[in-house]
């Protein structure tokens, strides 16, 4: 069932209950980023609750949430069943003892998840066996493939892509290239055996890639790859592109990782985006929506390849919270969620509809251009006062919550719930085009 109301704004946001809670903010936490101006006026909003594809700030102002918690909100705000299955849980068991006495639903879980890869995958019966590894976040997905592949293929060198973000902590950090800031107060304790290539944004990068990889591949045993740079912009690869690099990545014997943290469970209008391009990594890793607004995440591969994790001493990826009830069961009900509800199939059609309406809309804006895939899309807005965030925050006026991106944040980021309203998203693509009219 869509879901979504139009915009409600009753005070300019930020309003005063947000100013005032941002500024006790800045008193409490660690800065992050460029310091703020003494006196300044902080210029975001302090949200206080969700409902569908609708978020509230502290001043009761009422935005279309076309960011939905970077994208993990696939079902949107408080969806019932979510609800449901959280209120159940929490009323019989909190927290269970990780791998030692693990809960049902955690095995369930991992159940669901390896049947839902193994039916979408084209490989032979034998390698269809998929056994996972869950954590908290997309990082800590990341880093149990990254770990994987060392531990199959004897190599700690990686190859990973311009642009990429797979994760801050120091596993997945050390094959980041969004930004260089990121990387450089750490890089002497981060991974130093990683090669980054160019992310193929067309078909003559594409090939310049894959010259530069074949030599590398004897040299590693992982190539690590989102199927459509999230932040960096939402940079799809052209088309066969992945199905190759994985071909050649398992010729070398090298361990191929899809981080589909982002695009994977619908939001890129696919269960997987990786395997509905005729692609076939060895290991996928999932997070963001996977536990409808509850932190969990997980990295799946073939039982051959996750064999390599048992050992004559022990070795082990988990921690304390890891599979841990609350976010199992949550998880569960996302996956029945998107399969009862066809929402996968939504998230492709809708997706379609929206960035058709979007370039229409943009198409006289100089500067502009419309990327993306299912329900994840990104607008070029680089020409434009301000760029991302100025328009960001034009929008965020007009009571549109969106996300920048790109290395110079000159990317507008769009990640709505998948049972979004369609309406709301044509409403929006009219404003949008007002908003660059004003700017240009």
């Amino acid at each position: 069932m869509p879901i979504g109301l139009p915009p409600l704004i009753r005070v300019s946001p930020p309003g005063p209950r947000s100013i005032d809670l941002s500024r006790r903010l800045a008193e409490s936490s660690a800065p992050m980023g460029p310091p703020r101006l003494p006196g300044a006026t902080p210029s975001g909003i302090v949200l206080a609750r969700g409902e569908g594809a609708n978020v509230y700030c502290t001043d009761d102002n009422r935005y279309v949430d076309l960011a939905a918690g970077f994208g993990s909100l696939l079902l949107g705000h408080q969806h019932p069943q979510v609800v449901e299955a959280l209120t159940r849980q929490s009323q019989m068991l909190l927290q269970a003892l990780g791998d030692v006495y693990p809960s049902e639903s955690k095995v369930r879980l991992l159940e669901a998840l390896a049947e839902t890869l193994s039916s979408a995958q084209k490989r032979s019966k034998e390698d269809r066996r998929m056994l996972g590894i869950l954590g908290q976040s997309g990082a800590d997905a990341l880093t149990a493939a990254l770990k994987t592949a060392v531990l199959h293929t004897g190599k700690s060198g990686v190859i990973a892509f311009s642009g990429s973000y797979h994760g801050l902590s120091y596993g997945p950090l050390a094959v980041t290239d969004l930004r260089p800031s990121y990387r450089a107060p750490f890089a002497g304790q981060l991974a130093q055996n990683v090669h980054f290539v160019p992310f193929p944004r067309d078909h003559e990068t594409a090939e310049r890639c894959l010259a530069l990889v074949e030599p590398l591949l004897a040299q590693v045993g992982a190539v690590v790859f989102e199927p459509i740079q999230g932040r960096a912009g939402v940079w799809p690869a052209p088309a066969g592109f992945w199905k190759e690099l994985c071909s050649r990545a398992r010729a070398q014997g090298v361990v191929s990782i899809a981080d589909e943290v982002w695009t994977g469970l619908g939001r890129a209008g696919a269960w997987f985006a990786t395997l509905a391009a005729d692609a076939e990594p060895d290991l996928i890793c999932l997070g963001k929506g996977l536990g409808g607004g509850l932190p969990i995440s997980a990295c799946l591969g073939p039982a051959s390849i996750m064999a390599a994790w048992s050992r004559k001493e022990e070795v082990v990826h988990t921690s304390t919270f890891a599979g841990a009830p609350l976010a199992t069961e949550t998880a569960l009900a996302t996956l029945d969620v998107l399969r009862t509800d066809q929402l996968i199939v939504r998230s492709h059609n809708v997706g379609e509809s929206f960035l058709a309406e979007l370039r229409e809309q943009l198409h006289m804006l100089k500067g502009t251009a419309v990327r993306g895939q299912g329900l994840m899309v990104g607008v070029d807005v680089g020409d434009f006062r301000g760029q991302g965030r100025g328009v960001q925050k034009a929008l965020l006026e007009r009571g549109y919550l969106t996300t920048s991106g790109g290395g110079e944040r000159n990317v507008l980021v769009l990640t709505p719930a998948l049972n979004i309203e369609p309406e709301l998203l044509s409403s929006f693509a009219t404003t949008l085009r007002e908003v660059l009219q004003k700017m240009a």
